[in-house]
């Protein structure tokens, strides 16, 4: 049994919602500059120009990359063999996001009841926490802050197994295209397809922790994967929906089993300011 102490999560889950707030994944920024390079249209130009100026202002000067630093999502894998000492798992990982919230000078965006107080909760707790557990004796945590432009353009159909592939690549393209401007593209497209409606949620969340660049380990969904990319890119929103070639920056899609009589597929997006970070304790 291997134990790690409480204050150990705090201070990792802190360092990790500054750092996920100020520093862009190296693989978004290198996305944002291919697309830069291959884009033909001037003002989707301009935009990716600002785009590519801002996250090196950000990561340069240790600030926020935009003003809405999201609600703080965790997914967590926690060892069998591990223990914490001196509190629990879900009070360590609210107690480093208010703290990183408050240190960074970050935006808390969360109220305390959905309808009918909506009072700012303080230091953007409490976090949404997934939490599993895996064998051995780590701790790994990834951060997925969610701001609410991209959050709110999330989607969701409960589509005939018979729709196929091509009904999923359809439904996709319409979420994101349906979208436009409001999500800051470029984008980055997580899809979750299986399940129930709520593990297809969390799949497609999931998903756009994967790096850029990596397909899903199956060559089928690798394939769908990169039709869904140039079919959305072919929709021509652009940069901030004014028009362009580059709607969004990559598709990573994820898969589980499903009851025979459904195939849900979920679709969660992040904004240009893909944001992410992780940690093993």
């Amino acid at each position: 049994m291997r134990i790690i102490q409480y204050s150990t999560i705090v201070d990792t889950v802190k360092t990790m919602c500054i750092d996920a707030a100020c520093v862009l994944p190296k693989g978004v920024l290198l996305r944002l500059k291919k697309a830069r390079e291959r884009e033909p249209f001037p003002r989707a130009q301009e935009i990716l120009d600002q785009v590519i100026e801002n996250a090196n202002i950000a990561a340069n000067n240790r600030v926020p990359i935009c003003q809405d630093t999201g609600v703080a999502v965790f997914f967590i894998d926690i060892g069998s063999d591990v223990r914490i000492k001196g509190g629990s798992l879900r009070d360590a990982v609210n107690e480093g996001t208010r703290r990183g919230y408050a240190e960074g000078h970050l935006r808390g965006s969360i109220v305390d009841d959905p309808i009918f107080d909506r009072v700012n909760t303080g230091g953007n707790t409490p976090a949404v926490i997934h939490i599993d557990i895996a064998e051995g004796d780590r701790l790994s945590i990834a951060l997925l802050p969610k701001g609410g432009g991209c959050e709110n353009m999330s989607a969701l159909a409960m589509l005939k197994p018979a729709d196929g592939s091509q009904g999923v690549a359809a439904f996709v393209r319409g979420a994101v295209a349906g979208a436009g401007g409001n999500p800051c593209p470029p984008v980055v497209v997580g899809v979750g397809v299986g399940g129930t409606a709520d593990a297809a949620c969390i799949l497609a969340k999931k998903a756009l922790l994967r790096p850029i660049g990596e397909h899903n380990k199956d060559s089928r969904y690798a394939r769908l994967e990169e039709y869904m990319l140039k079919d959305i890119n072919e929709s021509g929103v652009g940069p901030q929906g004014l028009g362009g070639k580059h709607t969004a920056l990559w598709v990573a899609a994820e898969y589980m089993p499903c009851h025979i009589a459904s195939m849900p597929v979920a679709v969660s997006l992040n904004c240009h300011a893909a944001r992410s970070a992780f940690a093993e304790i």
